[in-house]
């Protein structure tokens, strides 16, 4: 018997309070999401949310790393906040299969001053499809040992046995951003795993399943020569002077078998867009995306949103994606819904976040002829960008 499909769940609902820039946040989100905003809004820190929720999960994870990486919790308490202490993190997963049917996950927590300002946890809570609370925390085995609240219950394969469902979840999403020097230098990441810097972006390809592997390359090949038309084959290949594998390109050339060039070679475009297909066909988790239309052609970008749109029909690719974008390529296709954008506003109170569709004159500007990027941007731009022309001279 074939071994079933693990569920496919995505977040349908986000609540934040006191996290970086955000006081509160509560917000729906669609299977495929477009997160706009100023410089310095937020937009990062809002796909470090889920990116959190991950890193409980991951192994030499949870909470205690996921907030040391960050900066501790003074780093990730929002600055607005004030009688509430407490970073909260709430998430509803409805599976893709029934979006009636979902998982409630919510997570809060503060430091322990008494402990050299460590995380704790103030409460966490689960609430599965058929609506029954089965986790609530501090429970009567937090009130005798107090330490447990170091740890949540997400992130212990004895704990969350009954809701591993949101754990495998976890596990799965997936954060890119790829740095094509650390792709073209790996020795600047050793020892890190699943970096998404792409410090070990070739390994992680050379562990991958051999049949599974020249599978993708193969249609990533194909992907590609859309963008770089003169790219013939794509082959991963051990080297043994330096003990390192090395993904290789033939290029057309005015010799009958073309030319070979190494990663090393390739523009940053080429490495950026190569590390987005191959993460859209590696998991089944949601996928948050920085800026992916850095270094690539704007025609390019612009056909970014219709390839999102196939992987996610797919059988086994088909997974939530949420980026983060300044470009108005990628903004301009039509096929772009008003839910499908959120529009992140910085105020004195801290960052709020909103779906386009809550702009009326937004809708009014699509309705006129305009794309979302058009229609979106501006309403994102700086008042005072023009005065960056006149800086002085030296």
């Amino acid at each position: 018997m074939a071994k079933a499909d693990p569920p496919h769940l995505r977040v349908t609902r986000l609540q934040l309070s006191n996290w970086r820039n955000f006081k509160a946040v509560d917000i729906e989100l669609a299977n495929r999401v477009f997160v706009v905003g100023a410089n310095a809004s937020g937009k990062s820190n809002l796909l470090d949310s889920v990116r959190f929720l991950g890193g409980l999960t991951r192994d030499g994870g949870g909470l205690q790393q996921a907030v040391k990486e960050r900066g501790g919790v003074s780093s990730l308490r929002a600055l607005v906040a004030r009688q509430n202490p407490r970073i909260e993190i709430k998430v509803a997963l409805g599976s893709l299969d029934n979006e009636s049917s979902k998982w409630h996950y919510e997570l809060g927590f503060t430091h322990d001053p008494k402990r050299g300002g460590r995380p704790v946890v103030t409460h966490e809570r689960v609430i599965n499809p058929s609506g029954e609370k089965i986790l609530s925390r501090p429970d009567g085995l937090d009130d005798q040992d107090p330490e447990r609240l170091a740890q949540t219950a997400l992130e212990q394969v004895i704990a969350n046995r009954e809701f591993r469902e949101i754990y495998g979840f976890a596990r799965e999403i997936r954060y890119l951003h790829i740095v094509p020097q650390l792709v073209r230098e790996p020795d600047r990441s050793v020892g890190r795993t699943n970096d998404p810097f792409g410090g070990d972006f070739l390994k992680q390809i050379a562990e991958t399943n051999g049949r599974t592997r020249e599978a993708r390359l193969r249609r990533i090949t194909q992907a590609l020569q859309v963008a770089v038309p003169q790219l013939e084959e794509l082959v991963l290949e051990p080297d043994r002077s330096d003990n390192a594998w090395h993904l290789k390109g033939r290029y057309a050339h005015w010799r009958k078998q073309g030319a070979w060039q190494t990663e090393a070679a390739f523009s940053d475009g080429t490495l950026r867009l190569l590390g987005l297909l191959w993460s859209l066909l590696d998991g089944q988790g949601p996928i948050l995306l920085e800026e992916p239309e850095l270094s690539l052609h704007p025609e390019v970008v612009s056909r970014m949103p219709q390839m999102l749109n196939r992987v996610q029909r797919g059988v086994r690719t088909r997974r939530q994606i949420l980026l983060s974008t300044h470009s108005a390529a990628l903004l301009a296709d039509p096929g772009i819904g008003l839910d499908e954008v959120l529009l992140l506003v910085p105020g004195q109170e801290g960052t709020t976040v909103r779906p386009a569709s809550d702009f009326d004159e937004i809708a009014l500007l699509l309705d006129g002829g305009l794309t979302m990027g058009d229609a979106v941007l501006p309403t994102t731009a700086p008042d005072r960008a023009p005065q960056l022309a006149l800086f002085p001279a030296p």
